[in-house]
């Protein structure tokens, strides 16, 4: 498996994100919604390990290292303009010694080379489908860490159902804008890769349709 991000799409990333990672915190805790609910559920067990999947500049590894204490963190991201962000956010926090980054990319990544351990008890994935062209592909890299008894959380851009035409329109124009892309169909593809490694898929559609949400469950072996 490479480890190695692909240049063409890290360094699109980087572009994309070299000024705004200054203040993507800042202005997406406006419309990102359905993170800190994500954290919430997390429920790591006590000792046990947790890797977001497109982690940018660590707000959500730092306020879930928070929430979750007895846990250990990890983060990939293919930017490493948005890791240099994060490993700074991490050291502020003073929170260095339980929350790991590496670059990587989400649709395939040594875990085992980047930090010694292959799979982990929760993997998540905050609003990245929707940014990463394979993005099937890097759901099925997230379920093929679970350990056993682990369990894939995700949250991102729904498809706006029960809010106005007008809005949707206007939405999906802005997001555009930085190659964003919500997938109609992803509860499709959380059934079929939940269904590919005998798991369980869980789907639901919050703020009337605004965030989707979903999970998928590995059972013990």
């Amino acid at each position: 498996m490479d480890s190695n991000p692909n240049p063409s799409q890290a360094g699109h990333m980087d572009a994309i994100y070299r000024t705004q990672r200054h203040f993507y915190d800042l202005t997406r805790k406006y419309y990102l919604l359905g993170r800190d609910r994500l954290i919430r559920r997390l429920d790591p067990p006590k000792g046990g390990s947790v890797i977001e999947i497109g982690c940018g500049t660590g707000r959500n590894l730092i306020a879930a290292a928070r929430a979750w204490p007895e846990a250990r963190f990890y983060g990939i991201d293919i930017s490493e303009a948005m890791l240099e962000t994060a490993r700074a956010k991490v050291a502020k926090a003073g929170l260095t010694d339980r929350i790991t980054l590496a670059q990587g990319d989400a649709t395939e990544f040594d875990a085992q080379g980047l930090f010694g351990i292959a799979t982990f008890d929760r993997v998540f994935q905050s609003y990245t489908l929707s940014m990463i062209p394979d993005w099937r592909g890097a759901l099925r890299e997230g379920a093929g860490k679970l350990a056993p008894g682990g369990r894939l959380d995700l949250v991102d851009f729904g498809q706006q159902e029960k809010l106005p035409r007008a809005w949707r329109a206007f939405l999906y124009s802005w997001l555009r804008k930085f190659d964003v892309s919500p997938r109609g169909d992803m509860k499709a593809a959380i059934d079929e890769v939940a269904g590919g490694i005998g798991a369980s898929g869980e789907f639901i559609s919050l703020y009337r349709g605004y965030a989707w949400a979903g999970s998928i469950g590995q059972t013990e072996r």
